[in-house]
């Protein structure tokens, strides 16, 4: 079974929009988590404004050690409720994201990697279909933004399984949601 790895950057405030604060605290140590988490993954699942903000910018992107090919060549999942059509090697997943994304889970493959796309991480986690979360948590308070968690954000319990720290400050912070006693 396919997991579904969800990787947002994330301002110590919560801010996860327009994630330009993050471009100071990305090095190579960076880099290589990036390039390890992607090439772990076989799709990408995004949300309709990652995708769109996304399928502008990678296609043109060239790099010498083969991360803007591997962007660019793989499939791509986005849930969405306005587009009708999609390019960049993508699928559109309308109606009922959950049961898509169930679907895709048991397919064969590797990872399904899940970048921003807030809207969708807080359906996926209701839906208890997020096997981790990674929050790229920026040393960093915006103020305003959309943020990730927000009122009507589901109530879950998750254990740390990992944290990454990179010299500029910057941590990943990986997170499995803990299943309750009884289920």
């Amino acid at each position: 079974m396919r997991k579904v790895i969800a990787s947002v950057y994330i301002t110590l405030d919560g801010v996860i929009e327009n994630p330009s604060w993050s471009a100071p605290f990305f090095n190579d140590e960076a880099a290589r988590f990036a390039r390890a988490q992607l090439f772990a993954a076989d799709a990408l699942l995004l949300g309709r404004v990652t995708y769109q903000g996304f399928a502008a910018a990678w296609p043109t992107m060239t790099d010498e050690d083969g991360f803007a090919d591997r962007m660019n060549g793989m499939r791509k999942y986005v849930a969405t409720t306005t587009l009708d059509t999609a390019e960049w090697n993508a699928t559109l997943l309308t109606g009922d994201v959950p049961a898509a994304v169930t679907e895709l889970k048991q397919q064969d493959g590797g990872d399904l990697l899940v970048y921003g796309s807030g809207g969708l991480v807080n359906t996926l986690l209701e839906a208890d279909l997020v096997d981790e979360l990674r929050l790229w948590t920026h040393p960093v308070i915006e103020g305003t933004g959309k943020r990730l968690f927000t009122a009507a954000s589901p109530k879950k319990t998750l254990q740390l399984i990992s944290t990454t720290t990179f010299s500029t400050g910057a941590q990943v912070l990986a997170y499995a949601p803990v299943t309750p006693a009884g289920q």
